[in-house]
């Protein structure tokens, strides 16, 4: 056996889980190279958190438990800056529980978000892993889609996007649509500038997938949200 193989050694890893593309993408990365041994949800009370992500974030439960991973979850007022405060009590109850030496989170840009937590992780020893960080958005919406990703348009934030595309799932038509309103409107691609959000019905690493059962839409001057107010798993 090579020495490389023989000494390997995979690091216990927690995700932020937030229950959208980012998010599940790169829990998936991450389980190529490391060991996910729990995901972590910050549950905001306020839907205009500076940190983290807020539509339909009760139904984290449901993804965990499709992926077969244990969730630690806590809640927080969503006050700015104090919130991190509450993000620090989650780690810090994954490392407990679960012993993990890092954290995983989906961040493609945002160096607000990137910089709070790596100075969390700081101040409880842990690593922080950002395989998004800075990546081609071109490429990673595209390697989403081959991979089996399941996503769907939850929320909206911006113009163009009107209330037809809650509920759209990112396919590859969805794609080149989502190419020529980022060309045309200066917006990003992946909803990293907080254009849109999205929710995870399947991924490849999920046992089950998730069926929307009931779900509403609220929309008004280009900001809506679709309301997931029952699902379930079911088989693939």
């Amino acid at each position: 056996m090579p020495e490389r193989e023989r000494y390997a050694v995979t690091m216990k890893l927690g995700v932020l889980f937030s229950g959208g593309k980012d998010s599940l993408f790169a829990c998936w990365k991450s389980m190529q190279q490391e060991e996910v041994v729990c995901l972590i949800t910050v549950v905001s009370k306020n839907p205009e958190s500076y940190m983290f992500h807020t539509p339909n974030i009760r139904l984290a439960a449901l993804q965990a438990k499709a992926a077969g991973l244990p969730l630690v979850e806590v809640e927080t007022a969503g006050e700015k800056e104090t919130e991190l405060e509450d993000l620090k009590r989650a780690l810090f109850v994954a490392r407990e529980q679960f012993g993990i030496e890092g954290i995983v989170t989906g961040a493609i840009l945002s160096v607000y978000q990137a910089t709070r937590v790596q100075r969390v992780c700081q101040e409880l020893g842990l690593w922080c892993f950002n395989p998004l960080w800075d990546t081609d958005q071109e490429a990673y919406m595209d390697e989403l889609i081959s991979a089996g990703f399941k996503a769907i348009i939850v929320g909206v934030f911006s113009a163009p996007f009107d209330a037809s595309w809650l509920g759209k799932e990112i396919d590859r038509h969805t794609l080149d649509e989502l190419r020529r309103i980022a060309r045309k409107h200066q917006v990003t691609l992946t909803g990293e500038g907080g254009e849109f959000e999205t929710f995870v019905v399947d991924a490849p690493f999920f046992s089950q997938r998730i069926a929307i059962e009931e779900a509403s839409r609220v929309y008004q001057n280009y900001n809506g949200v679709l309301r997931i107010e029952r699902a379930g798993l079911m088989e693939k």
